[in-house]
């Protein structure tokens, strides 16, 4: 609880700065952000104050430091960091499941509010999904994967459902391309992707959840070991 008239420590302002670097995308995943010596300089601070500040952010996630090479991003937002480090820990099977709580309650959602114009957006995206997999295109074919399911969890409506299921990122690439490398697995598969477009199109959340389960049911009957 912040006291009215009394600062936060200087640190916690540090943290809120880079930490917006970061959301505004000044700093983008995977780069390497400026030397401390340049930071030091920008925000007006001492070498202590910026490393306790870049310390908490590595914590969360947000940051990974490398000694002797430098400080790099490595997540949009604390949830996203700390999701991401916690999900590697676990088997592809682990997430999958995890999976089924937040697909099924996205497709539910996005029934009940898409627009026209997010189905015509899913539609492409679809589009392009079918077209990559028929190329062998198989980078491409995860991306526009993944960007269809995500742009489901944002139709939802709901932001921090979208935020929780943009963490798995890449953990949800992984467990793709895993499931691509089998023979046989179907990557066009229009369960849980055109017949889910087709159910939130008509407005049915109880058939958007269907074929989501049947999907990654599906997809559960490829992991490895299975």
């Amino acid at each position: 609880m912040s006291v009215p008239g009394l600062r936060p420590p200087l640190a916690v302002e540090v943290v809120a700065r880079l930490r917006d670097a970061v959301a505004s995308g000044r700093w983008v995943v995977g780069e390497k952000i400026p030397p401390e010596t340049e930071l030091v300089a920008e925000l007006g601070v001492s070498r202590g104050t910026l490393r306790e500040a870049v310390k908490a952010l590595a914590h969360a996630g947000l940051f990974e430091v490398l000694r002797g090479d430098g400080t790099y991003v490595r997540a949009t937002s604390e949830i996203s960091g700390t999701a991401q480090r916690v999900y590697r820990e676990h088997t592809d099977e682990d997430v999958l499941q995890v999976r089924f709580a937040l697909d099924t309650q996205a497709a539910r959602l996005a029934a009940a509010s898409a627009t026209q114009g997010i189905v015509a957006e899913l539609r492409d995206l679809l589009e392009r999904r079918r077209d990559s997999w028929a190329a062998e295109d198989y980078a491409a074919w995860s991306a526009a994967d993944w960007a269809f399911h995500l742009r489901v969890a944002e139709a939802s409506g709901n932001a921090l459902l979208h935020e929780l299921y943009d963490s798995f990122g890449d953990v949800f690439h992984g467990t793709k391309m895993v499931q691509r490398l089998e023979a046989g697995f179907d990557g066009a598969l229009a369960t849980g992707h055109e017949e889910l477009l087709e159910a939130i199109e008509a407005g049915d959340g109880d058939a958007a959840v269907a074929t989501v389960i049947a999907n990654l049911d599906y997809c559960m009957g490829w992991m490895p070991g299975r």
